[in-house]
């Protein structure tokens, strides 16, 4: 979090002695701030591993602009051409997530996809019930929600 805030700081630095508010020269500055950050970091210890992540969120946004764009063309493709092809479900999925910021982060990354829809977790907090709109593979559908979690949690740890 201490990277982030620097990062953030740096660029705004950037910005204000320019004198170009804009959003192209923030991210200018949000370029460089982490190419500063990212050439510090061996020496300043509260820095150790924010480098790093920049590229797991890129990634991870980049995934989950494609799945999310993928079952938008799902369920629309099902809407518009009848009849329905959707075979409705629901599914427990273990989870990895242990904290309650880890498993709200990918209940909600899972509702906010088209065609499914996080309904409750187990009390021990291991196991995910979600609703899905085409059951057609289940293990296909898990496997592609256990592979959301995973990268989500990848930018936790």
């Amino acid at each position: 979090m201490t990277g982030a805030i620097w990062n953030l700081l740096l660029a705004l630095a950037w910005v204000v002695l320019s004198g170009d508010f804009t959003g192209l020269n923030l991210l200018v500055g949000l370029v460089f701030g982490y190419i500063a950050l990212l050439l510090i970091e061996p020496q300043v210890e509260s820095l150790e591993g924010y480098p790093a992540r920049i590229p797991r969120i890129l990634g991870f946004l980049g995934f989950f602009i494609k799945e999310l764009l993928m079952a938008n063309l799902k369920v629309g493709f099902d809407i518009l051409t009848p009849p329905w092809h959707m075979k409705p479900g629901v599914i427990a999925m273990p989870l990895e997530a242990r904290t309650e910021l880890e498993i709200t982060m990918v209940a909600n990354l899972i509702s906010l996809t088209p065609g499914t829809l996080s309904l409750d977790v187990s009390d021990d907090r291991k196991v995910l019930y979600i609703h899905a709109m085409f059951l057609d593979d289940e293990e296909e559908l898990r496997r592609n929600l256990k592979e959301m979690e995973h990268r989500a949690l990848q930018l936790f740890r």
